[in-house]
C-alpha cells in the first residue's frame, strides 16, 4: 500500500496530482484544510492537503478468453502416439491418469456453462417488453417451456457465433439437435446434448503410431510461416526422448535456407541425422536407407495453394513412399481467416488425405476454425500448438476441450 499527501490551491487541483502520480487508482482517504496562521492569514488563500492510497496487489481478473485457451492446452496430457485402442467411445470415461476429464469434471463443467445460460435467458426476460399475450393469465405451460428451449437454443447460436463457428455449421448443429430436446428438459441436459453431439461431430483424435517392424515416414505439409519445421521439433524431442524411439529428420524444404539450418539445429540437439532432399528421386533413395528407423519426419517447402506445379511437386514427394508407411499431417494456423482455410484445404485434398495440425492458438480468442475445419474436410484431428517453446506447447486436440471451449466454459 502506498500513501502519500498531495497539496493544491483547490481540492481538485489536489486530487489531480494525485491522480496523476499515484493513478487513476488512487483512493483519496482525508482532505485537509491547511489555513495560514498569523498575518500571513490576511493575505494568503488556504492550501487543500488530501491523503491518498494506492493498492499495490493486483487485482484478480478473469483470463481472457486467448489465456483460458492457452491454459486449456497447456494443462492437457500430452499424448503422442495412438494407443491403438478404438474400444473406448467419444463419450465414455476414459480411467487412465491420461484422461482430459473424468466424469465428475465433466458434469461440473456441464452444469457451469448452463448457469451461465440461465442467467442469460433470466436477464433476457427481464428486459423483454410484455406484450398482451405474455400478461394472459391463462398461457399454457408448454408454450413457457418451449420459449425456454428456444432461449436456450438462441444462446448457444449467439455463443457459437461469438467463436467464430460458421453460421450454416450452427444452423446443421442445431437441426439436428432439436428434435431429440424435450420441451421439458431441463437447460443443463439441453446443454448436455449439444455438448454430445459437438464432441461426436469432431471425433475421434488421429496422431502418429508405430508400425513394428517398419519404419513411418510423416510428411508436414501446408502454407508457408504455419510453423511446420517448429512443431515436427517438438514432436521430434517427445518421440525421442520421451518415447526413446529411434528417429530421423528429412527436409525438402531447401527454397528458405534458414529453414534447413533451423532443423539442422535440431537435430543435434537430439542426436538424430538430418538428410537434405531435392526431388521425389532422391526421396526414394533415402527411403532406402532410412527403413531401420522407427519414424522419420519430413518437413516440406510451404507451397502456395494456387500454385498447380507446386502442389503436383508436393504430391511426387507423398507418392515416393508407400502408402501403408507413410502419414500426412496438414499444418495450419487458427489464425488464418476462414476463407482462406477454405481455399488452403480444398487445394491439398485434391493432393492427398490428411489429418489436422492447427497451431498458433497462444495468438487466438476464438477456436470455432478447427470446428469449421474439421466439417468442411471430414480429415481426423490431431495435434495443436500453443507456443514457440520446444519440446513443450504441443498437445493432442481433444474434442471434449474443444466442445467445452466453443460452449463458453472456462477453467
Amino acid at each position: 500500500m502506498i500513501i502519500k499527501k498531495f497539496q493544491g490551491n483547490t481540492e481538485t487541483e489536489a486530487i489531480l496530482l494525485a491522480k496523476d502520480e499515484l493513478g487513476k487508482e488512487a483512493i483519496v482517504t482525508n482532505v485537509k484544510v491547511i489555513k495560514p496562521k498569523g498575518l500571513a492569514r490576511l493575505f494568503k488563500k488556504p492550501i487543500y492537503e488530501i491523503t491518498a492510497a494506492l493498492d499495490e496487489t493486483p487485482p484478480k481478473t478473469e483470463l481472457s478468453r486467448r489465456e483460458s485457451i492457452r491454459a486449456m492446452f497447456k494443462d492437457n496430457p500430452e499424448i503422442i502416439l495412438d494407443d491403438k485402442d478404438d474400444s473406448k467411445g467419444l463419450l465414455e470415461k476414459d480411467k487412465s491418469d491420461s484422461s482430459v476429464e473424468n466424469a465428475k469434471q465433466l458434469e461440473e463443467r456441464i452444469s457451469n456453462i448452463a448457469s451461465l445460460l440461465e442467467k442469460q435467458i433470466k436477464a433476457a426476460k427481464e428486459n423483454k417488453i410484455e406484450t398482451s399475450e405474455d400478461k394472459a393469465e391463462d398461457k399454457k405451460e408448454e408454450n413457457k417451456e418451449e420459449d425456454n428451449k428456444n432461449e436456450c437454443l438462441a444462446l448457444v447460436k449467439e455463443q457459437l457465433l461469438s467463436n467464430e463457428v460458421d453460421e450454416k455449421y450452427i444452423t446443421q448443429l442445431i437441426s439436428e439437435i432439436e428434435p431429440t430436446l424435450k420441451k421439458d428438459a431441463s437447460i443443463e441436459n439441453m446443454l448436455s446434448g449439444i455438448y454430445q453431439k459437438i464432441v461426436l461431430k469432431l471425433g475421434k483424435t488421429e496422431v502418429m503410431g508405430v508400425t513394428s517392424g517398419k519404419a513411418r515416414f510423416v510428411f508436414f505439409i501446408g502454407p508457408t510461416g504455419v510453423g511446420k519445421t517448429t512443431t515436427i521439433a517438438k514432436l521430434a524431442s517427445k518421440l525421442k526422448l520421451d518415447r526413446k524411439l529411434n528417429v530421423a529428420l528429412l527436409t525438402s524444404d531447401t527454397y528458405r535456407i534458414a529453414a534447413v539450418d533451423q532443423l539442422k539445429t535440431y537435430a543435434e540437439i537430439l542426436n538424430v541425422p538430418l538428410k537434405v532432399v531435392y526431388s521425389d528421386t532422391e526421396l526414394k533413395d533415402a527411403y532406402e536407407e532410412m527403413k531401420n528407423y522407427d519414424i522419420v519426419m519430413i518437413d516440406t517447402a510451404g507451397r502456395s495453394h494456387r500454385d498447380k506445379q507446386q502442389r503436383e511437386d508436393i504430391e511426387k514427394l507423398i507418392n515416393a513412399i508407400p502408402e501403408e508407411q507413410r502419414d500426412i499431417f496438414l499444418v495450419l494456423s487458427i489464425t488464418t481467416k476462414y476463407k482462406d482455410l477454405i481455399r488452403i484445404t480444398e487445394a491439398y485434398s485434391e493432393i492427398t488425405k490428411y489429418r489436422l495440425i492447427f497451431t498458433k492458438l497462444d495468438e487466438t480468442e476464438t477456436l470455432g476454425n478447427v470446428f469449421n475445419v474439421k466439417l468442411l474436410t471430414g480429415a481426423p484431428l490431431s495435434y495443436a500448438t500453443f507456443g514457440q517453446k520446444v519440446p513443450n506447447d504441443i498437445s493432442r486436440l481433444d474434442a471434449q476441450m474443444i466442445a467445452k471451449q466453443l460452449l463458453g466454459g472456462s477453467d
